[in-house]
């Protein structure tokens, strides 16, 4: 059984899919591995994402899109995050994923990267309301799973649309909205608004997940006070504090924080294509030593190793000379 958040963060219901809090990992290309999901679901989360895959690299059946889609039982219930721009393409990827081991779905309307924006999809679906629609229509009608849409606050700041872009994802179907409070020209930048997570909580009744500036625990639970949101989505916080998933704050020591560190490790070595990606597990246990005394120093050996068994190495090193 999966460990789950305690009761601060309340039980959480997205259609049939009922979660036992309402702490989520956000879908976040080149970091939401299935290594990583694992770590975060054992942490406490109560739901993780995939990173976001191509309908196109689906429906031409591209290796690398569909290596994304590999999970595992002990991470069920398992979302998968959507992206593109035609509805006819996105609801053919729907129906491709709807057969796998899968509990949700998750149409990205929100990415901000250019060269993903540049070909419609992403947050530009937010500048295209007609096509945003005939696309949550079209993954609906093609999925019996629960469907969400994530987006942002709007184009610009001039341009806020979460609320009414909020109403008509639930009319045409979505079974909870996320809702970034940046716009797509703030980027990662700037805060996030969540006056304006608050507004499109007050202008739907399917369940509103907030997401934006949650780095710790405390930040979930503020979210929710403030916006009177029904669950929140955490996102590049997780990176460097996936101990924020469970009851404990992060641990300050590299003593207290070499248990999750290496579970991570083992999880890499078990389910990752080493030594191909072993830059992405570099980078990755980097974040995890983030305010660690030493960490700079860390960080220059740990990306000079050449395997995890020489990783493990450095940390059990600087660990043996703090206790010593």
């Amino acid at each position: 059984m999966q460990p789950t958040s305690p009761p601060d963060f309340p039980p959480l219901a997205i259609g049939p899919l009922r979660l036992p809090s309402s702490l989520i990992l956000a879908p976040l290309a080149g970091y939401t591995d299935l290594p990583f999901r694992r770590l975060c679901r054992e942490s406490g989360a109560a739901l993780c994402v995939s990173e976001m895959v191509s309908c196109h690299g689906l429906i031409f059946d591209q290796q690398k899109t569909y290596e994304l889609l590999v999970t595992v039982p002990e991470e069920r219930p398992f979302a998968v995050q959507l992206f593109g721009s035609d509805p006819e393409i996105m609801a053919r990827a729907t129906a491709i994923v709807t057969g796998l081991p899968v509990d949700l779905i998750d149409i990205n309307m929100g990415c901000p990267v250019r060269k993903v924006v540049k070909k419609g999809c992403g947050a530009a679906l937010m500048k295209e309301p007609g096509r945003a629609e005939a696309i949550i229509r079209a993954v609906c009608a093609h999925s019996t799973l629960p469907v969400t849409v994530k987006f942002r606050s709007g184009w610009s700041n001039e341009h806020i649309i979460a609320p009414e872009f909020a109403a008509m994802a639930e009319d045409a179907g979505a079974a909870a909205v996320v809702v970034h409070g940046r716009t797509w020209a703030q980027g990662f930048g700037g805060k996030a608004d969540w006056d304006v997570i608050r507004a499109v909580k007050n202008a739907v009744s399917i369940p509103v997940i907030g997401n934006g500036d949650v780095l710790t625990r405390a930040d979930g639970l503020a979210m929710i006070a403030a916006t009177g949101c029904d669950g929140v989505m955490v996102g590049r916080g997780a990176l460097a504090n996936p101990w924020l998933f469970g009851s404990d704050e992060r641990p300050v020591s590299l003593a207290g924080r070499m248990p999750l560190i290496q579970r991570y490790l083992q999880l890499a070595q078990q389910f990752l294509p080493l030594p191909k990606v072993l830059f992405r597990v570099k980078n990755q246990t980097a974040k995890l030593l983030t305010g660690v005394s030493g960490a700079a120093r860390m960080r220059q050996a740990l990306y000079a190793c050449d395997r995890i068994e020489d990783i493990v190495a450095v940390l059990l090193a600087q660990h043996a000379t703090e206790e010593g």
